[in-house]
């Protein structure tokens, strides 16, 4: 049979473009959405005393989140049994039934972290076993990759992915910096993914809380040698951090303990951008 071999230019231009496409899309997967509001989701009652019960999702997070003794948390994906993970998918089956265009603003905003959260581990779970979340490939798109992209739940009529909840809904609506430390995206370089979950009494403290921990980890800020290093998070949704960086230097000196505020007083530029995708597994 006669095959057909193409000239070794003709190779070296195809290796090219897949070389030039894969670098495309990592670059589209690191890249962040704009804030993009969804109005829909503005609807809320100041009124109602309705509240979304988290208490499977509380319970999981305390049996699986684990100190790493470095300021990580990390989750311990291969201990989930069979009746938490049944008790996971139960709870965002829940969730995703829930009326929550009639809840008060506080419920609905623990209700969309821990929604986001909560679909995160159950997608690294029916993806296990990964070495990022980036592996999970799910996102529509040639471009794409992870599994932000991808339709997930429905919720009032409306099929749901990751990034409407988080560019769509959470952070148009509340317009606060802080969702940045509430979301976690199963990564090292993430904020913390807390051992409780998140309430309408207890999310404000903890959004604050959670952002002190990560401005003072190297995580999130590194000063070496006169140097400064910070999270890409700071890059990709600088928007939402003061819209350049003497809004992100800003925003570091506000949530900084006392001796690294001294310090970031006397920086006057960012040096550099750091992220680790490795995932935030008990096992590593």
């Amino acid at each position: 049979m006669f095959r057909f071999r193409p000239p070794a230019t003709v190779l070296a231009h195809l290796a090219g473009a897949l070389l030039l496409a894969l670098s495309v899309a990592t670059g589209a997967a690191q890249a962040a959405p704009k804030s993009d509001l969804w109005p829909r989701w503005q609807a809320h009652d100041p009124a109602s005393t309705a509240t979304v019960d988290h208490a499977a999702w509380d319970r999981l997070l305390a049996a699986h989140v684990r100190p790493s003794g470095i300021g990580v948390n990390l989750f311990d994906y291969g201990g989930v049994d069979s009746g938490e993970r049944a008790a996971l998918d139960g709870y965002i089956a829940r969730l995703s039934g829930t009326a929550v265009s009639a809840l008060n603003r506080d419920e609905q905003l623990a209700y969309w972290i821990n929604f986001y959260n909560a679909l995160t581990i159950q997608v690294v779970l029916d993806h296990m076993p990964v070495d990022s979340i980036l592996d999970i490939d799910i996102s529509p798109g040639f471009f794409s990759i992870g599994p932000w992209g991808r339709k997930l739940v429905t919720v009032e009529g409306e099929a749901l992915s990751l990034d409407d909840i988080e560019h769509r809904i959470l952070r148009p609506i509340w317009n606060d910096p802080r969702i940045h430390y509430g979301v976690n995206c199963a990564s090292i370089g993430c904020p913390n993914l807390l051992p409780v979950a998140y309430t309408a009494g207890n999310v404000d403290r903890l959004l604050t809380e959670n952002a002190v921990a990560y401005v003072n980890d190297p995580r999130g800020a590194e000063l070496r040698g006169g140097q400064l290093t910070v999270s890409n998070i700071y890059d990709w949704f600088e928007e939402d951090f003061g819209g350049n960086e003497t809004g992100v230097l800003r925003h570091l000196r506000q949530y900084a303990k006392p001796e690294l505020r001294k310090q970031l007083e006397l920086v006057l530029e960012i040096d550099g951008y750091d992220y680790d995708w490795s995932l935030n597994d008990v096992a590593r």
